[in-house]
């Protein structure tokens, strides 16, 4: 038996190393719940999520008055058992985002306690479909960003082995997206992927309008067009473009995966570890995406996100978006553009405790014990 003796839970505030503004929000701070769960043989394991900007005090409360005193004298392998419990206890408060958030911190906290248990790896744990994976990255695509630092950033990228750069659209006018897109292409050539963001800014008529845009030059795929609980809309834009759609990063359950793959909404799927509630969901995403042989290319959380998508067949990208760094002793392994899965026991992300501790916003702090 792995009986959960204590639950710790804290937050810090990590300040992005970049400007990062896109189509509807400047991305300032991120507050990050985190979970630490200790057996009765005395291991732990550490989970967590993050909110942009705003949200982290009511995740936090969610976990210190209803979630965390729930987990005390819990079989920690129970995990699926666990996971549901805990959502059905908050049912007038799922689905939704802050519920989802302060479960994934839970979840992947029990993930890494059942992986140092077993002295795994977590992508091993999970099905250990490939030992690495190709990046894209984000970093140097941001909206606010002008056309010749975009075309630099991209070539950089390429040059270090990168396959792909996203870049965010959504200005003003049309034109300017496309002088943009013209710009890059023509600097990283045919072979070299460009993806797109638009972060749910524009209606359908105006979403269709752009869509001819990223068909002239050949983008891999149109992320959240439009916003992102109107499937339908996605089902109609998909049925009128060669571009994927792609879909996830705010979506908070199985369910919402399915009504979009049923309806051929989503070309590409996006889940993000946190916003699904944790590993135990985010898994079942992804295979829900195979059977519908649908892609999976998650949505930030690259320290995290390595480990799952090398777990799975389905799961082509990762996303490179620095976001630990601050935090950590080392950096997750990258060789010749692609990221590599810590073999470390655990979800394999080199935690720097001192760093942690002054990052923490103390007056979120509480222990539970049996």
């Amino acid at each position: 038996m792995a009986e959960i003796r204590n639950v710790r839970i804290y937050m810090a505030d990590l300040k992005p190393k970049v400007k990062r503004v896109d189509a509807i929000q400047s991305f300032v701070s991120q507050e990050t719940p985190f979970v630490e769960i200790t057996d009765s043989d005395g291991v732990s394991g550490r989970g967590y999520s993050y909110t942009i900007g705003q949200g982290g005090p009511a995740v936090m409360a969610l976990l210190r008055h209803t979630l965390a005193p729930q987990l005390i004298g819990r079989e920690a392998e129970e995990i699926e058992r666990i996971w549901r419990d805990l959502l059905f206890s908050t049912h007038a408060t799922a689905v939704g985002a802050i519920t989802s958030l302060a479960l994934a911190a839970i979840d992947t906290a029990l993930w890494d306690l059942r992986c140092k248990r077993a002295r795994l790896p977590l992508w091993r744990m999970l099905g250990g479909a490939k030992d690495r994976v190709p990046m894209y990255t984000t970093e140097g695509g941001w909206l606010h960003i002008e056309t010749q630092a975009l075309v630099d950033d991209a070539l950089s990228a390429q040059a270090m082995g990168f396959a792909g750069s996203k870049i965010k659209i959504g200005r003003p006018h049309l034109s300017e997206d496309r002088a943009r897109l013209k710009a890059v292409r023509e600097a990283v050539g045919d072979a070299y992927e460009i993806m797109v963001d638009a972060n749910q800014c524009f209606s359908r008529a105006e979403a269709t309008r752009r869509a001819r845009i990223l068909e002239e030059f050949n983008i891999g795929w149109f992320e959240e067009p439009m916003p992102a609980d109107d499937v339908m809309e996605h089902a109609r834009l998909a049925a009128h473009t060669s571009v994927p759609i792609a879909v996830g990063e705010s979506l908070y359950s199985l369910s919402q995966f399915k009504d979009y793959l049923v309806n051929g909404a989503a070309g590409i799927v996006q889940a993000d570890v946190a916003r699904i509630g944790g590993i135990t969901p985010w898994m079942k995403v992804a295979h829900l995406a195979e059977a519908h042989n649908v892609p999976v290319c998650p949505h930030f959380l690259m320290e995290l996100h390595v480990s799952l998508v090398c777990a799975i067949p389905n799961a082509p990208w990762l996303e490179y978006i620095p976001q630990l760094d601050s935090l950590t002793a080392s950096t997750m392994r990258m060789e010749a553009g692609s990221a590599i899965p810590s073999n470390t026991p655990g979800l394999g992300i080199d935690w720097d405790e001192d760093k942690l501790a002054a990052a923490r916003i103390t007056p979120f702090d509480a222990d539970f014990s049996q």
